[in-house]
């Protein structure tokens, strides 16, 4: 069961308005062995939703994004990419590998599913990946409650700036890069699961 650490950079957080402007993405097998890195910028469509707050986000401004390719472009690239990391044979337009094994993962990864899932449909390709997920955010939740109640001091907040510093990681710059954040994600990922070794009921 591959994991896909995913995280996606928007013009703004409505699927259907606002666009994706850039993936980033790290792939592991399921022994969270890295596979491989991704990232790709993306020109959106419609310009009209860029708004000056994401930027202050992402840090990608128009001008930033002049050279990219559409979405339509980038989804298959995105696909292709998995497959070939993890070593599966391409088939063809109509039957291609199946990816329906790899779990997406990532820090409140279902904004970032549902912008990707909206792609995927608009563009009328079919959805490759499996409805399974893992988030950083409800993961981490669980962990620090079970810690807090076993006398450790955890994180007041649960953003990945917070999640990362408890494990000693921090971004390197105050912008999201997708994937400076996608690895960032991964590695407290690989930290919580050292963590379930660890604990032991009563």
């Amino acid at each position: 069961m591959p994991f896909l650490v995913l995280d996606i950079e928007m013009t703004g957080p409505e699927p259907g308005w606002n666009e994706i402007i850039q993936i980033g993405a790290e792939l592991f097998d399921d022994h969270w062995n890295s596979l491989g890195t991704y990232l790709q910028n993306v020109y959106p469509e419609n310009e009209e939703a860029f708004t000056a707050k994401s930027e202050e986000v992402h840090g990608l401004s128009l001008d930033d994004l002049e050279d990219a390719p559409m979405i339509y472009d980038v989804l298959p690239e995105f696909e292709e990419w998995v497959q070939t990391r993890l070593g599966r044979k391409k088939g063809t337009a109509q039957n291609p590998p199946s990816l329906f094994d790899v779990v997406i993962c990532g820090q409140s990864v279902i904004y970032d599913i549902n912008f990707l899932r909206y792609a995927y449909r608009q563009e009328k390709l079919k959805w490759p990946f499996s409805n399974k997920m893992v988030d950083l955010h409800t993961v981490s939740y669980l962990f620090f409650m079970i810690l807090e109640k076993n006398g450790q001091s955890v994180p007041r907040t649960l953003s990945l700036g917070a999640v990362a510093k408890y494990f000693g990681f921090e971004r390197e710059d105050q912008t999201h890069n997708a994937l400076e954040d996608a690895q960032l994600t991964a590695r407290c990922f690989k930290e919580f699961f050292k963590l379930v070794d660890k604990v032991k009921l009563v």
